[in-house]
């Protein structure tokens, strides 16, 4: 880096880091522009849960209770592209920057883990604003009518924000201690499962009474009931949910911090 002496006409090299906030904001946008470019994440955090949307809204092969498919199908279609993202797409991600040697090259760099981590972060928050802004238009196409007022989007808010950070750590978990092979075998395995027994699209009442207490702890189960709860049915902030997301959050951020292994 260099800077122009005034009146001089002489450029004094000024050699140093950048400040923190430029090297985050700029591994951040990398980051973004790299899932955004990966023809397979576009597929798994874009594409799956707008089809899916679609389909079960408009085809009637699974019941989703009293009133419009669109009202209860929407936030699970929600919850599940944050379980996309989050969890599934930052596994494979990190898995694989892990064993190239990325993660050990970027650590050699002066942008600290934390920076790094800081800047995956805002790349898949950045990426789940695109989603929430897709399945929306579908959904409000779909004749989707969202209840909660100004204060159920700060239900949603807080209730992505905390399931965001529940499944970031999951997954970095997950990328962190696994083989990359494994992780991908694994991160969509859980994805799968999920889709079909987390309370997405298939109700939680459908499945046998002790299934389905185990299934509610979930964190996807947790954070599209939570959604239900606020964009179709119109209730307040949902506590309940809300502390089990908080609770997942902590024990995965928790756990990656202690066992992630960059090498």
């Amino acid at each position: 880096m260099s800077a122009r002496q005034a009146g001089t006409g002489v450029y004094a090299p000024r050699p140093g880091a950048a400040p923190l906030r430029r090297m985050v904001a700029a591994q951040a946008g990398l980051e973004t522009r790299l899932l955004l470019r990966n023809g397979e994440q576009v597929l798994l955090t874009m594409i799956i849960p707008a089809v899916l949307l679609l389909l079960f809204s408009t085809v009637d092969v699974v019941d989703t209770g009293p009133g419009q498919r669109v009202d209860f199908l929407a936030p699970g279609a929600i919850a599940l592209a944050v379980l996309a993202t989050a969890f599934t797409g930052q596994a494979i991600g990190t898995g694989f920057d892990r064993r190239y040697g990325v993660l050990k090259r970027l650590g050699a760099s002066p942008l600290p883990r934390a920076g790094l981590m800081a800047a995956k972060a805002a790349a898949v928050l950045a990426t789940i604003v695109l989603q929430l802004v897709l399945l929306t238009a579908i959904a409000l196409a779909l004749g989707w009518s969202p209840r909660g007022g100004a204060g159920g989007a700060l239900a949603v808010v807080l209730l992505v924000a905390l399931g965001t950070a529940a499944f970031s750590g999951l997954g970095l978990l997950m990328a962190g201690t696994l083989r990359a092979e494994a992780t991908l075998a694994a991160a969509n395995l859980v994805f799968v499962l999920l889709l079909v027994a987390g309370g997405v699209i298939v109700p939680l009442e459908k499945f046998p009474d002790g299934a389905r207490a185990v299934l509610e702890v979930l964190p996807v189960a947790a954070l599209s009931d939570g959604l239900r709860g606020v964009l179709q049915d119109g209730g307040g902030m949902p506590w309940g949910e809300v502390g089990l997301l908080a609770g997942w959050a902590v024990l995965g951020l928790a756990a990656a911090a202690r066992f992630f292994r960059w090498e």
